[in-house]
């Protein structure tokens, strides 16, 4: 890893933090109480989450992405915002789809879909970010 994936990565994983908190945290956060099953003790408080684990799983996404990248010869937003939603829906479809087989944590299909659109949304952020920072200084060609 050189600097620039170094910077791509941190870069990615601040705007996950911020995209996660402004998608999550603010304008979904009524939606998915009404439609998460809720259960005692599932959800930590606001003043009990750990914020430092929080961003440090944000930017775990951000280094796979970052990773993946590299390998993609992603190197611009265009092509990060579109690789990171790729990766975002597929990811995040089996996740929710295997969480609707297994748990009673959604309360049906219509809370799925708009958590794999919502994460899909936030995959492709943190994409444009990454694509950004790794294409940042390149020559481009003529």
């Amino acid at each position: 890893m050189n600097a620039r994936t170094l910077m791509a990565a941190l870069a990615g994983g601040v705007a996950a933090f911020l995209l996660g908190w402004l998608i999550f945290g603010i304008l979904l956060m009524g939606f998915m109480e009404t439609h998460m099953l809720q259960y005692p003790g599932l959800m930590k408080g606001e003043g009990e989450m750990n914020m430092g684990l929080l961003f440090l799983s944000n930017l775990v996404v951000s280094v796979l992405l970052t990773w993946a990248f590299e390998r993609m010869d992603v190197a611009d937003v265009q092509g990060g915002l579109l690789h990171g939603a790729i990766i975002g829906l597929l990811f995040y479809l089996a996740v929710d789809l295997s969480f609707l087989a297994m748990m009673n944590l959604f309360d049906g299909p219509l809370a799925v879909a708009v958590d794999v659109i919502a994460n899909t949304v936030w995959t492709a952020g943190i994409g444009g970010v990454v694509g950004f920072m790794l294409g940042r200084g390149k020559a481009t060609a003529a």
